[in-house]
């Protein structure tokens, strides 16, 4: 019995030094992205990783709500939650690498009574420990693999979060651009409401000095009444990006929120954007397409090798009451192992290959897709940020102009030259250009949030839920 346990025991430490190679193990491709441009169509010197970018706007307001969404958001929590659960699949994954162990106990009582003229009782009580153990040798490497993919599935689950980290500052850094917008916008049309009615009553004693005609009161009297009604419009959509900001914070929408800010911040120069490849790297989305890719060629060998025999060792150990007093010498041992093999599956082993080979075909199509839409974000913010700084100085060079024109319109009108049209004419440009202006400073900021977003950074492998 011993000679045949030592051969068995000979036979296994053999077959584990054979499963130390993985016939299957995906080959490394070359640059699975593809071609790619040399460089950015603007900017695209060296540039070093961002970091917290929103910090180089030197508010401590957004500073503060951007942190405080990174902390408490639901969103983001829910992506910590599924790296939570790509960990410890990943653990049950690899749990098959190591032989398991099994306790067993049983207990058998009986009692017997028999009556034949006189009393009789019999009893009988027996118990029983054991141990069971099983384990799968790895032959093929298929189970290491499934191992590699889950553990590549964790990393790309922390990219997730990586991911939904750098949306989120965004998203709030968008919401309160909007909000402090929306508030200058507020506080001009209440500026031109007042401007407008000083206007009135200048007509409207001209009018009762018999100077000019009713026609250009009621003209004023519609501007006055056309500013007063912009401003609840201009209020609700400022509430509602107040509960928009609020719900990203993870709070409720009633939340109030200190934003005291009244002028909107401007943005530095374009910053270095290094080049195209560096988004690989830099943006998690794409190394979380990168680790979905290799997982799925890992699954690949897993199948492959799931079509080849397979061997797995039982081994046992149990002793029965009588064997209390030679526990250590009188054990029950009993190993034995089995050989499986697929013989006819109706092909469903050979499919299943078939299938993840597919999976691995479309993760690579998805990759490429997404290294190229990073590419197309880039060059998109690049070219509005730009193009958004040119419609500005525009926008001033024609408000300059708008305000001479009002001016000397304003200077013919009281000296009788004209009627009060060129000069209503003028008042509405001036003032369609000051609340135009502030919006597009505005989209300004967000196309600079944009290209923040669009060039990823590393800033986000410091967070911890």
């Amino acid at each position: 019995m011993k000679n045949r346990i030592k051969e068995f025991i000979g036979l296994t430490v053999i077959l584990l030094l054979f499963t130390a190679c993985n016939p299957f193990k995906p080959q490394i491709r070359p640059s699975p992205a593809g071609e790619l441009p040399e460089t950015f169509s603007l900017y695209s010197k060296e540039a070093e990783p961002l970091g917290r970018w929103w910090e180089e706007f030197n508010d401590p307001e957004l500073t503060g709500l951007i942190e405080e969404a990174l902390a408490d958001n639901l969103t983001l929590k829910e992506a910590w939650s599924r790296l939570n659960q790509a960990r410890t699949v990943a653990v049950q994954v690899g749990a098959a690498l190591y032989p398991d162990l099994t306790g067993t106990g049983g207990a058998f009582y009986e009692r017997r009574r028999s009556d034949n003229g006189f009393s009789k009782t019999e009893s009988n009580d027996d118990y029983s420990l054991g141990l069971i153990s099983s384990y799968e040798l790895d032959l093929w490497g298929r189970i290491r693999s499934d191992r590699e993919a889950a553990l590549l599935d964790v990393t790309a689950a922390r990219e997730e979060v990586n991911t939904a980290a750098m949306t989120l500052a965004s998203e709030v850094a968008r919401r309160w651009i909007s909000i402090v917008s929306q508030g200058m916008q507020k506080r001009l049309l209440e500026h031109q409401l007042q401007v407008n009615r000083t206007y009135l009553e200048l007509i409207e004693l001209r009018f009762r000095m018999s100077m000019v005609s009713a026609l250009d009161v009621y003209q004023q009297k519609q501007i006055v009444e056309d500013i007063r009604a912009e401003i609840p419009l201009v209020e609700a959509e400022e509430q509602v990006l107040r509960h928009e900001l609020a719900l990203l914070l993870g709070k409720s929408p009633q939340t109030e929120l200190n934003i005291g800010r009244v002028g909107l911040p401007e943005p530095a120069e374009i910053p270095a954007t290094g080049l195209p490849a560096d988004l690989l790297s830099s943006r998690p989305d794409l190394r979380r397409a990168g680790m979905r890719l290799q997982a799925a060629e890992w699954q690949v060998a897993a199948a492959r090798a799931n079509r080849l025999p397979a061997i797995s060792l039982t081994a046992g150990a149990q002793y029965g009451r009588g064997d209390m007093d030679v526990l250590f010498d009188n054990w029950l041992l009993s190993l034995a192992g089995n050989l499986t093999a697929p013989i006819f599956d109706g092909n469903r082993r050979a499919a299943e290959v078939d299938r993840r080979q597919a999976i691995v075909d479309e993760n690579l199509s998805a990759y490429r897709q997404a290294v190229l839409t990073a590419i197309k974000e880039v060059e998109n913010a690049l070219v509005n940020e730009s193009k958004q700084r040119e419609h500005i100085r525009g926008l001033e060079r024609v408000e300059v102009a708008a305000r001479k024109a009002l001016e000397e319109a304003g200077v013919r009108y009281r000296n009788g030259l004209t009627d009060y049209l060129p000069v209503l004419t003028q008042l509405l440009a001036v003032q369609r250009l000051e609340r135009d202006l502030i919006r597009q400073r505005a989209n300004l900021f967000n196309a600079r949030v944009s290209l923040y977003r669009a060039l990823g950074g590393t800033w986000t492998e410091s967070l911890t839920p």
